[in-house]
């Protein structure tokens, strides 16, 4: 695996991984998260003739944080995804992300769409009309200033986990803590949180209807990850011109937690656009 720091602008560097050959696939994380939380440590696609990029997003991980605390906008992460891009020669690749990260790739997918040959979409959760209301904005800042104020334990207590079903909640907590131990930077990741959802990936839905390349919708069902609804998920793709929904049975543990399944996914989509 080849590590590359690469620099994305105004100071800020983005810690990066490039590994296998073949079609490029770019994996992006949601937010509180980093690299290693998109295909969940499966190395399916680098093993069947992939190539492989992944970063941290600015803030994350062992990248640097932004200049300033409110440089977490959706238009600077696509720059920065971008950056990787250029930086790497990458000239078209599949994208897959989660959450932030898919809002990401649909962002770039409408703003430079001869870069991208496909999206997977892994539990989007951008809702134009929930994004309006002030009081959305409650949780998150609540989520920072846990962050800031008492680490991963405070953030772990501020995030609800007695809203989660007893089922999935050790499961949760468990994650939940280890993606959060591996910032250098939390405060950066609590600066992050609250400027991402304060910033719209794009206009409205609708504007989801203008993305031609075919684009793989993984959602999950509520009971399990409440904050990424699956409503959302499913409106996604009926809205994209060329998007199918992959969803886990009843029951059954989310679709985006396993690593292999998405692996093979992404995988299928890659051989669809490159047919």
């Amino acid at each position: 695996m080849a590590r590359r720091t690469i620099g994305a602008g105004a100071g800020v560097t983005l810690a990066a991984s490039d590994e296998g050959d073949g079609p490029a696939v770019v994996l992006l994380h949601g937010l509180t998260a980093s690299q290693r939380y998109v295909v969940m440590g499966s190395s399916t696609l680098q093993r069947t003739g992939h190539r492989v990029v992944s970063y941290d997003a600015r803030g994350h991980g062992s990248s640097s944080p932004a200049s300033a605390p409110d440089a977490y906008s959706y238009p600077e992460l696509c720059g920065d995804l971008a950056a990787v891009l250029d930086t790497l020669g990458v000239q078209r690749a599949v994208l897959a992300g989660v959450s932030m990260g898919a809002h990401t790739c649909l962002r770039m997918a409408l703003e430079l769409p001869e870069r991208v040959a496909a999206v997977v979409a892994i539990t989007p959760a951008f809702d134009p009309v929930e994004h309006a209301d002030p009081q959305r904005l409650v949780r998150w800042d609540a989520l920072s200033d846990a962050l800031r104020g008492g680490g991963i334990e405070g953030f772990a207590e501020a995030y609800g986990l007695q809203r989660i079903p007893q089922a999935w909640r050790d499961t949760v907590g468990r994650a939940l803590r280890q993606r959060m131990a591996v910032h250098d930077h939390l405060g950066a990741v609590a600066d992050a949180l609250r400027a991402v959802p304060r910033s719209a990936p794009f206009r409205d839905l609708h504007a989801l209807e203008q993305i031609e390349c075919p684009v793989l919708v993984i959602g999950s069902r509520d009971e399990a990850d409440p904050g990424h609804p699956l409503a959302i998920a499913q409106h996604y793709a009926e809205l994209l011109p060329h998007g199918r929904l992959e969803v886990e049975q009843e029951g059954r543990s989310p679709l985006a937690w396993q690593g292999g399944r998405v692996s093979k996914l992404i995988a299928e989509v890659v051989a669809r656009a490159e047919s």
